[in-house]
């Protein structure tokens, strides 16, 4: 066996469908979808390391933080949505920070794009929703 050293440093996500071995390439401003054939025991080795990945998801990770954004109101300094989870994050002006459950995508975008979002939240989120509040101390904004 004959072992190269190749800079990976710039792959995102690699996937396999089809026959062809697909990768996600960031480019710096943007990012580059790239399609090759794949011989077949690719493709198999692609598959047997899904199911080895599979299995190990029962480990503990490291939750990606949501990407909060900056806001205009006297309620929120910013506000964040994981589309994923359908979780509201809102980091009030007092420094608190929650997360609200069960939010969909369209109640998200109406709360960041309304006129007045403490309005919004006020009629719309609080008190219709589950939340929790987050230890400052494991929220870090970037």
């Amino acid at each position: 066996m004959k072992l190269s050293k190749v800079d990976l440093s710039s792959l995102v996500a690699i996937a396999h469908s089809d026959g062809y071995l697909q990768l996600l390439l960031d480019r710096g401003e943007e990012q580059e979808f790239l399609e090759i054939p794949a011989l077949i025991q690719v493709d198999e080795g692609l598959q047997e390391l899904n199911e080895v990945i599979a299995e190990t998801t029962a480990l503990p990770f490291e939750e990606e933080p949501i990407i909060m954004l900056p806001v205009i109101s006297s309620m929120a300094m910013a506000v964040g949505y994981d589309r994923g989870e359908h979780i509201l994050q809102v980091e009030f002006q007092s420094g608190a920070i929650y997360h609200y459950l069960g939010i969909d995508e369209e109640s998200w975008e109406d709360l960041y794009f309304s006129d007045s979002i403490g309005s919004f939240f006020n009629q719309e989120i609080k008190g219709r929703y589950d939340c929790d509040r987050l230890d400052n101390a494991d929220y870090t904004i970037d």
